[in-house]
């Protein structure tokens, strides 16, 4: 089945998302080939999960927890309606009203972002590590009428906001005895909230991407676009149960860390916890056996540092372990494997998506594949006209689904989306069972002197090398060959960055991969720039 647009009428009065959406010829084409995948066009993402939590009898189970809060799904529910009718009655916003949120992981900004959706007004979520420039770029584009904040955050946006006027009042969300706050404001309503009727194609959030590339973009997702994504991926291949406990690093600002920590656990019914601390490897191994975990989600180098605790302390409770944000070396993953006995999930998924489009898990999992493509979704590898490659062959990844690319008034989305199909921007090459393996960036494929090596590639050789905590490849120009393969390594604590380690360190690539692969120039760096999600930052290493 594809559809394009609902016909059912859009209950969001202020247009300012659906007028700047890209025009009809640049948008993808949406699919949706499984029954599940076909929802009502009339439809509340936030109404719609609680409902199905309720009706499948969750409305006592624990929904969100911490070390100082529990909170049922009733309870939530209550709260966040709470907040939807102080977002309404009390500061006058319409449905389609932009609300920036400003936090870290933690039931008050899962509450806030709840909220916001329910009361039919569009969430932009922003990474609470990000300063006051970046905010006025998000601000400037994305118009907020409102800015909901972590108290401890206040001060970029504050800020902000002095330097620009695209945005309304700011109300911390997580004051409880401070007057004006969105916590005292909530306690003075009585919950009793009726969710927006907005139309299934009315726009949910605004997700701005991490910045690996340039100037972020912000991609826009519908209430049907993130309903349909929760019968993809964790429907088909997590597979999660109303008694799984999910803890992870990844932000909900950023759209890997809300699928995975607030919108696919109340899908299936499932627990979050959200801790007080900021995670470290060995602070998180130690919270999943404390709580009780049984999914995880960060990014590979973040299990790559997890796995000696992991090893130390023991995750007896852990059963899924997803990993996603950034290619999964295969050194990381068996390293993993030998620590805890747990194979790895990966996958790709991209803001523009919503959330993960390939990937494996159980006896599906093959050493060196991301995996197959996620049931609902259909993807191939082309060449630069779009045409297919063969089987073997590299070439970029092109796909469709339940989910597109949508960018907020960017002319960008003409080099994302090409005949319907969206182009992540990633080299792929699948094999004949349909496999996808990951090769690189399509701007990080390294040409050198003829030859194709993908950085990635030269990365896992490297993480091999019992010296190498982290590393970064690229290629630079070369007058002789065209490009260069340079590498950036952190060393372990105990190791010294030298001439004998670069020759080891090449030694060992020319010993591991073809010989044409092996990084003619390395430079040892004390750490490597990375986003705030952890992805590495690869156009900065490329930077003199």
């Amino acid at each position: 089945m594809t559809r394009s647009t609902s016909s059912t009428t859009s209950a969001q009065t202020d247009r300012f998302v659906h007028d700047r959406l890209p025009a009809p010829a640049l948008m993808p084409e949406l699919l949706y080939p499984l029954p599940e995948m076909r929802i009502p066009d009339q439809a509340n993402l936030v109404d719609t999960l609680f409902t199905q939590a309720l009706q499948g009898g969750h409305g006592d189970r624990t929904m969100l927890r911490s070390d100082r809060m529990t909170l049922s799904y009733a309870d939530a529910l209550d709260r966040v309606n709470r907040i939807a009718q102080v977002l309404i009655e009390d500061f006058k916003l319409v449905p389609g009203n932009r609300v920036l949120l400003r936090g870290g992981n933690s039931i008050g900004m899962a509450l806030a972002w709840l909220g916001v959706v329910q009361a039919g007004l569009v969430a932009v979520a922003t990474m609470p590590l990000l300063r006051a420039k970046e905010l006025v770029e998000i601000i400037d584009k994305a118009q907020p009428a409102l800015a909901l904040c972590d108290a401890t955050l206040l001060e970029e946006l504050q800020a902000a906001k002095a330097q620009t006027r695209s945005l309304g009042a700011i109300v911390p969300f997580n004051l409880m005895n401070e007057p004006g706050s969105l916590a005292v404001l909530a306690a003075q309503k009585d919950g009793n909230f009726k969710p927006c009727p907005v139309s299934a194609d009315d726009m949910a959030m605004m997700a701005f991407t991490s910045g690996t590339t340039g100037k972020p973009k912000a991609a826009v997702h519908t209430h049907r676009d993130v309903l349909a994504a929760c019968e993809a991926w964790p429907r088909h291949v997590l597979k999660a149960s109303a008694d799984d406990i999910v803890m992870g690093s990844p932000p909900l600002a950023f759209t890997f860390g809300l699928g995975g920590m607030l919108v696919f656990p109340m899908w299936a019914g499932a627990s979050v916890y959200y801790p007080s601390i900021a995670y470290t490897p060995e602070a998180m191994v130690k919270l999943i056996r404390q709580v009780g975990a049984t999914i995880c989600y960060t990014a590979p180098t973040f299990y790559r540092q997890m796995a000696a605790f992991a090893r130390q302390h023991g995750v007896p409770s852990l059963r899924l372990c997803v990993s996603a944000g950034e290619s999964l070396p295969d050194a990381t993953r068996q390293l993993w494997k030998e620590a805890t006995g747990l194979e790895m999930l990966d996958g790709i998924g991209a803001t523009e998506m919503f959330h993960i489009f390939i990937s494996s898990a159980g006896s599906d999992i093959r050493r060196g594949a991301i995996g197959k493509v996620v049931p609902g979704y259909t993807a191939k590898v082309v060449d630069d006209d779009g045409v297919e490659v063969p089987r073997g062959s590299i070439g970029k990844l092109a796909v469709k689904g339940p989910t597109g690319c949508k960018y907020l008034d960017d002319a960008r989305q003409g080099h994302y989306v090409k005949g319907g199909w969206n182009y992540p921007g990633d080299a792929f090459m699948q094999d004949a069972d349909g496999y996808f393996f990951y090769q690189a960036r399509d701007d990080d494929m390294i040409i050198t002197a003829g030859y194709n090596v993908a950085g990635p590639e030269v990365e896992d050789a490297l993480l091999k090398h019992p010296a190498v905590a982290e590393c970064g490849v690229v290629g630079l120009p070369d007058a002789e060959r065209g490009m260069v393969v340079k590498a950036f390594v952190v060393l372990k604590p105990d190791q010294t960055g030298n001439s004998d380690m670069v020759k080891a360190l090449q030694d060992h690539v020319k010993a591991t991969l073809a010989p044409f692969k092996y990084p003619r120039q390395i430079e040892f760096l004390a750490k490597l720039p990375r986003t705030e999600t952890g992805k590495l930052q690869r156009f900065k290493l490329r930077q003199p």
